[in-house]
């Protein structure tokens, strides 16, 4: 490891604890209304421009240990990318945004999900989309029930709702 702060590492981590910051005085700029009880539009960008904060503190952080950069020679020897698992990322993203309207939200970001897992790497398709189909299924109905947001219920959560005795939306 190097001694001393790179100053490109240091402006990486200033730049983004920099961008937290805009994004906290952007946040608090949203105007709310007093019908929000509980969950307003603030809460999800104070919870990016924070975690921004966190980042950008961590990254500056590093840099003035010594910075990370030096470590981007190890990644070139690692050789050339691998365009199988690049084309599984983008096949995967390029059949959500296809199917998202035939399917619906949860088949399609499962698929999406499987397809990523597979890119990294699994070779459990099955397992893969048991956990994908849980947590896209988890996502719509928090979406739908805790927020009240209307995603739109495709047809695996069509069925759901269908079975629960719920207006399908």
């Amino acid at each position: 490891m190097r001694r001393g702060a790179d100053a490109a590492d240091v402006a990486a981590g200033v730049f983004v604890l920099g961008l937290g910051g805009v994004a906290l005085w952007a946040a608090a700029a949203i105007p709310t209304s007093p019908l929000y009880a509980q969950v307003g539009p603030k809460v999800v960008p104070y919870g990016v421009a924070a975690a921004l904060v966190v980042l950008g503190g961590l990254l500056l952080a590093s840099a003035l240990r010594g910075g990370w950069s030096a470590d981007i020679a190890e990644v070139a020897e690692a050789g050339p990318p691998n365009l199988l698992s690049l084309g599984w990322l983008v096949g995967g993203l390029v059949l959500n945004l296809v199917l998202i309207g035939p399917l619906g939200f949860a088949l399609s970001a499962a698929i999406q999900f499987v397809c990523t897992a597979r890119a990294f790497g699994s070779r459990t398709p099955a397992r893969d989309a048991a956990i994908a189909l849980a947590v896209s299924l988890g996502a719509f109905f928090l979406f739908v029930e805790a927020l009240g947001v209307n995603i739109g219920a495709g047809l695996l959560e069509g069925a759901i709702l269908r079975a629960m005795g719920r207006e399908v939306m």
